[in-house]
């Protein structure tokens, strides 16, 4: 982990808007079948598994995993989970070191970066039970 938050503060801020939009087909085609890390002002920020048809699963590296899917919608990708049924949308576009994600609308212009490509499963604990 130490390795890794190493390498997230040592990336640079991201500009999505000097590059285009990546299309639904290009976002799936970048990202199915990986785990990738996101960054957010030289933090870590959350984990995303990409899996087929279009599914996902989200963390914010706390162990709560949410499952969810993403479509296509005007340019962005849009993301749907179980716990929240509003789209979430960014725009995603493509730098040398990743992907730079700028999420729609936001007035606060929230841009998380990909931090780094694992091939490993994200740590999920399952839900809480009662005895």
């Amino acid at each position: 982990m130490l390795r890794f938050l190493a390498i997230l503060l040592l990336l640079p801020a991201f500009s999505a808007s000097a590059q285009s939009a990546l299309s639904g087909a290009d976002f799936d085609e970048y990202t199915r079948g990986k785990t990738l890390f996101y960054g957010f002002q030289g933090q870590v920020y959350g984990v995303e598994r990409y899996l087929p048809n279009r599914r996902v699963i989200w963390s914010f590296l706390d162990g709560d995993c949410k499952h969810g899917v993403w479509y296509e919608q005007d340019g962005q990708i849009c993301f749907i989970y179980e716990d929240r049924l509003d789209p979430q949308c960014w725009q995603f576009t493509r730098s040398g070191n990743g992907l730079i994600a700028q999420f729609e609308g936001d007035p606060e212009e929230t841009e998380l970066y990909e931090a780094e490509d694992v091939d490993e499963e994200m740590i999920c604990h399952g839900p809480d039970v009662g005895v």
